[in-house]
């Protein structure tokens, strides 16, 4: 039987509705919010940047060699 594993993204993207799908997208997918969204100011492309931490529990043992984003 396989390990249960926890596994962790980090997304980023423009302040925009791109973002907002990607991270819709995941949550469909099986992942889950992780901590609090965050907001940085990018002063040379004149744009706010979000970042989200998201995880999923898979029935696979861990290995550096995982597509996360296919997960």
């Amino acid at each position: 039987m396989a390990k249960r594993t926890t596994l962790y993204r980090y997304l980023t993207g423009p302040d925009d509705a791109s973002f907002c799908h990607r991270v819709s997208e995941a949550l469909s997918l099986g992942w889950s919010l992780y901590g609090q969204p965050t907001l940085t100011f990018d002063a040379v492309q004149g744009r706010v940047i979000c970042g989200q931490a998201i995880i999923k529990d898979v029935d696979a043992a861990y290995a550096p060699t995982l597509e996360l984003s296919e997960q």
